[in-house]
């Protein structure tokens, strides 16, 4: 067990100060982790409202921090370039991410070619039908880019930082929140970029 939480807090660790130096994307990924949390309760009792949720809110607002704020120019505070933070990037890095958001996006295009996705729903009645369709494959897709990537960390890597990435993704929610609840402010105050990312606390 000890290992395991050495493991991941490395992961948090590197995640942090590799891939969180915007305080536009810190901003975001509070945002983002609120809706996570939500969806973790909708979970429950709406499974629906939280594919929704959890993808056109949480996923949306956390990825949008990435692609669009995070510099990713020559990190001289952890002198690596963008290339080398990528290419070590336990789980879902950029490419990977493309890659996730365009299966994602497409997913219900299957709707289209058999609305019933060969006879696992009844037949459709309506757009709100349609929606809820739409969200349960959002749900699939959500928790097979999870599974995907954590058995793929087995063989690539090992089993214990598969286990310890699935553990950091489910989690990162509650972390996030503890890590840039402060980030609104100090974003507002005009700081853009984290003068410190080098740190444990942001």
């Amino acid at each position: 067990m000890h290992d395991v939480l050495s493991a991941l807090r490395t992961q948090r660790w590197d995640d942090h100060r590799y891939y969180h130096h915007s305080r536009i994307n810190q901003s975001l990924h509070l945002v983002s982790a609120v809706s996570f949390l939500s969806s973790y309760v909708l979970l429950f009792t709406d499974p629906v409202a939280a594919a929704l949720v959890g993808w056109l809110l949480a996923m949306t607002s956390r990825q949008v921090g990435h692609f669009f704020f995070e510099p990713k120019g020559y990190d001289e505070i952890n002198q690596a370039t963008h290339e080398y933070k990528e290419a070590i990037k336990v789980g879902y890095n950029l490419r990977r991410k493309v890659i996730l958001l365009a299966i994602w996006a497409a997913s219900p295009l299957v709707l289209l070619v058999d609305p019933t996705v060969f006879g696992v729903f009844a037949s459709p009645e309506g757009w709100h039908a349609f929606l809820e369709r739409t969200a349960w494959i959002w749900l699939a897709v959500g928790v097979g880019g999870l599974v995907f990537r954590t058995v793929q960390l087995f063989f690539i890597k090992d089993v214990q930082t598969g286990l310890v990435w699935f553990l950091k993704i489910v989690t990162d929610p509650f972390h996030d929140i503890v890590l840039y609840h402060k980030a609104p402010l100090r974003l507002m105050s005009g700081e853009l970029i984290d003068p410190h990312p080098s740190r444990r606390s942001a």
